[in-house]
């Protein structure tokens, strides 16, 4: 027991304390709970007036700090606390919990979707909201006193990351900025970059978990932690437990291959491996007391998969009172949607689930039943949950453990591996503050993952934050607006994206400096006593590169051929496919359409494959081989059709593959003659005769690559400088071009429009807009026409979409030239700002503005293997109804563009898109 002088120090240091910092302790009494340090350090910082970057991991309770910036504004009275969050799922959540705190009178919301009350003292936003505040000069900044941007390390996002710099660079000086972001490796860099654009700014940093987190592996269907205790987690030190098992598993897969007589050939030493049944590990984690759990599949299909699998199984995690709730709260979520809709959206299937206690979460799912397993999650009602790795990044849905499949995901170009902040990140879901006393991290062991690996994973703290900040068109016309081209300019130079290429310059610089120490050492060491070995290994080096570019043109010449002799196929021709998995005799069903990217004619195989082939299927010119007879009205998704029309080719008696000894001995061109003067310059060189010629010639090819290495720094370093001006400077000569800008600098009318189309593809909508693109269209055909500006297709197709004829066809092909001149006027300037339109959503658009039910709508979707799924329509079409309302507000549209845009909006917001308006 402490002594009464220690208990009466202690009185003194709280008196202190309330007397110096009066805000934070009545705080504290509201809030009901003791801050953590981290939290009490920063509420102090902001106190005594100055802004704070807190980084702390998911769950640690870093929005506290955000809440005392509230308060700070309330206690005031005439000050307001913008609250900013990334999506608007947490804007909606963090409205909900301060109208509860503080009443509905004193909290707005704005998003793009809602406006509550956005004169209130305190407004929830989305980051998107304030930057537009900022650029038209909105009155409700007046008063500002407090901004919090929550989930700050968002700025690294590819996408959406410049809207918080901007946000960061543009705010006024009188306003304290709050950033909340994750842990993060170069939080020190980041806090520099704060100093010098919005002064006076301190770290509060925490590293500590409250809810402290165990590392496992799952082998087969045992489970083994992956550190014995804290200090070999330190070390990286797997369990030996585990590492002697794993290694009894290789051993015994290898047995087993070798009897079974496979000789590992073209798949790897796991192909005979087959994890253990996702039941079974859901059924292992609930014995084990480890559920609810998240398992993260970097799959959708995956994850579907997952729960039907868990079904078939007959698991069943609930018990009646608790499956009762789950159908009220279902009930509620999905009370407007038409019945046959809900069929159409397997409605039944995954309520089964849903009762059962196992869901999906992903992109691909209606948010309706997004929000029904989110809720009945965190609610403990559903104890497994299958999710993509976007849950890592939205709302609050903690669990007791996260199990992760595997540890590579696909990234939208390749697969690769999960970096360790990734890592950090979907583990850092594991433990619920208040209900688990620790959390559990599982990866489940295949051949291919190594606990070595794993444990550098989960030891490693390297999560840095890097700027993804672009000048974008609407960029330019707001910043030159608001502060001129010169003021802009030095904006751009005060973001975080060229701090940081300025500090990474130093860094080069000194690489440089090493780099041509090392080329003197091997200069030396090629040096040859017969004569100048840097003049001989220069001609070995000219032959070489001109062998190189022979090569080149060769190629080049051959994708000519190929597609010249793509372009004038004619329906009925018979070709031969020399390569790659369609190789064979075909007939061309269908010419190569004019005038939209590359030739790709339609045809059948001999072997019944429909398809388009392009010129990569192709090593050179195209030779008709022979005509068969195509019926005029060929239907190639009948395989009958296509049966009988490949039974043609093959009785033209043609061989399927080519004359390789003809076509190797066709155009074999005598040696170069600058070739063949340099091999004698070679000879005639004294290097030539010397015997230790081929030493120095290693030396010398090192320091070659060297020196080439180094002129690519020397280009980064020229490149980084003033990186940012010089493309803002590029932009503007684009927008100048276009009459966005004037001769003088100014912004004009049509730029004033731009300044106020909110898009990626803002410079192509403002471009439709002026030259007329959408005039003349019918509600549903706008409302298709505009969706190829927005939609991007999840993977690469063979074809372009085809769209309904008549007016849309117009419009969509007006669209693509008027991109083709954009993106010639970027080439030109250095710049690849703008997408390609993509007409893939077209139809599905088109169908759902005339009233066509869902399941039609779905089944149009293009590049999917089977009906889009819903979530992803309500996505785009979501967006589709954001641009038709910034077309109705445009200053550019002509009267009866906007009114056109006005019934579209009404056309489209119905059903599935009406119920999600308030999200």
């Amino acid at each position: 027991m402490t002594s009464p002088a220690e208990r009466y120090a202690a009185s003194k240091r709280r008196a202190a304390r309330v007397a110096e910092f009066p805000a934070l302790e009545d705080f504290m009494l509201d809030v009901g709970f003791d801050l953590d340090d981290f939290q009490r350090s920063a509420c102090e910082v902001l106190e005594r007036g100055s802004g704070v970057l807190v980084c702390a991991p998911t769950g640690a309770g870093k929005t506290v700090v955000g809440e005392f910036a509230v308060h700070l504004a309330l206690r005031s009275g005439e000050r307001k606390c913008f609250y900013t969050t990334p999506i608007k799922a947490l804007s909606n959540q963090k409205y909900h919990d301060l109208v509860q705190r503080y009443g509905a009178d004193k909290v707005g919301l704005l998003t793009g979707d809602n406006a509550i009350n956005g004169d209130a003292p305190v407004v929830v936003m989305t980051t998107e909201v304030l930057r537009n505040m900022l650029y038209s000069g909105s009155d409700q900044l007046r008063g500002l006193a407090y901004v919090v941007m929550d989930e700050v390390h968002y700025l690294a996002d590819r996408f959406r990351g410049a809207v918080w710099e901007e946000v960061i660079i543009h705010l006024p000086a009188s306003v304290t900025l709050v950033s909340l972001s994750a842990t993060v490796s170069n939080y020190e860099e980041f806090a520099d970059w704060l100093v010098t654009v919005r002064g006076q700014t301190e770290v509060v940093v925490s590293e500590h978990r409250p809810v402290p987190l165990w590392q496992h592996m799952l082998v087969g269907r045992r489970m083994f932690d992956l550190f014995h205790d804290a200090d070999a987690a330190k070390k990286h030190d797997v369990h030996p437990e585990l590492l002697r098992y794993t290694r009894e598993m290789e051993r015994r897969l290898e047995f087993t291959d070798r009897a079974s007589g496979w000789n590992g050939r073209g798949g790897g030493r796991g192909r005979r491996w087959t994890p253990p049944p996702r039941a079974e590990v859901i059924d292992r984690l609930e014995r084990a007391g480890l559920l609810p759990a998240i398992v993260f599949i970097f799959s959708r299909a995956a994850c579907d998969a997952a729960v039907q699998q868990c079904l078939a199984a007959g698991l069943r995690l609930t018990d009646p009172e608790e499956r009762a709730e789950i159908r009220r709260i279902v009930s509620a979520k999905v009370a407007s949607i038409p019945a046959e809709d809900l069929s159409v959206l397997g409605y039944w299937e995954w309520l089964d689930g849903l009762e059962r206690g196992v869901a999906a979460h992903h992109a691909g799912m209606l948010p309706a039943f997004k929000e029904a397993v989110e809720e009945c999650f965190v609610k403990g009602l559903v104890k497994a949950v299958f999710a993509t790795e976007t849950l890592a990044l939205g709302i609050n849905m903690p669990a007791r453990c996260v199990v992760l499949e595997r540890l590579v995901k696909y990234n939208g170009e390749a697969h690769v591996d999960l970096t360790p902040g990734e890592y950090t990140q979907l583990t850092g879901r594991a433990g619920r503050r208040g209900i688990d006393v620790e959390g559990h991290a599982v990866v489940l062991w295949s051949p291919d993952v190594d606990p070595r690996h794993v444990a550098g994973l989960a030891s490693t703290r390297t999560y840095p934050l890097r700027s993804s900040f672009r000048p974008s068109y609407n960029m330019a016309v707001n910043l030159v607006g608001t502060v001129g081209a010169e003021k802009s300019r030095e904006l751009l130079e005060s973001s975080f994206a060229q701090f940081q290429a300025d500090r990474s310059v130093v860094g080069l610089a000194r690489q440089v400096q090493r780099n041509v120490e090392t080329m003197q050492t091997y200069g030396e060491d090629a040096a040859c006593h017969h004569g100048d070995f840097d003049e001989y290994f220069g001609i070995r080096v000219a032959i070489a590169d001109r062998e190189k570019s022979l090569a080149r043109q060769g190629v080049a010449q051959r994708r000519s051929a190929a597609v010249g002799s793509l372009e004038k196929l004619r329906i009925g021709d018979v070709i031969r496919v020399p390569q790659g998995r369609r190789a064979g005799l075909a007939v061309v069903l269908e010419p190569a359409a004019s005038g939209f990217g590359e030739p790709r004619p339609l045809v059948l195989t001999q072997d019944r494959w429909a398809g388009r082939v392009s010129p990569g299927d192709f090593g050179g010119e195209v030779e008709v081989l022979a005509r068969v007879r195509v019926p005029k009205n060929f239907n190639h998704r009948s395989p009958g059709a296509r049966r009988d029309l490949a039974a043609q080719v093959s009785a033209t008696g043609l061989d399927r593959h080519p004359d390789r000894r003809r076509s190797r001995n066709r155009g074999t061109p005598g040696e170069d003659a600058e070739i063949a003067l340099l091999k004698v310059q070679l000879r005639q060189h004294p290097c030539h005769a010397c015997p230790e010629r081929e030493d120095h010639a290693r030396w010398a090819e090192r320091r070659h690559r060297l020196l080439r290495d180094t002129d690519a720094l020397r280009d980064k370093v020229a490149g980084r400088t003033g990186s940012l001006a010089r493309t803002f400077d590029e932009v503007c000569a684009v927008l100048t071009t276009r009459g966005y800008l004037s001769a003088d600098g100014e912004v004009t009318d049509a730029g004033r429009t731009l300044g106020r189309i909110w898009s990626e593809a803002d410079l192509l909508v403002a471009e439709c807009l002026r030259q007329g693109v959408w005039d003349g269209l019918a509600p549903d055909e706008l409302a298709a026409a505009v969706s190829m500006v927005l939609y991007e297709s999840r993977r690469e197709g063979e074809d372009r979409a085809s769209v309904p004829k008549g007016p849309i066809t117009a419009a969509v092909d007006a669209c693509a030239k008027l991109w083709g001149e954009i993106a010639a006027d970027e080439s030109e300037h250095g710049l690849s700002l703008t997408r390609e339109p993509d007409p893939g959503f077209v139809w599905p658009m088109f169908r759902w503005a005339r009233g066509e039910p869902l399941a039609r709508v779905l089944a149009s979707g293009h590049q999917y293997d089977a009906d889009m799924p819903a979530g992803d329509f309500v996505r785009w079409a979501r967006q589709v109804l954001d641009l038709l309302g910034q077309i109705r507000e445009a200053g550019a549209a002509s009267p009866s563009v906007k009114e056109t845009a006005r019934k579209a909006v009404t056309a489209v917001n119905r059903g599935v898109l009406a119920l999600q308006g308030g999200l």
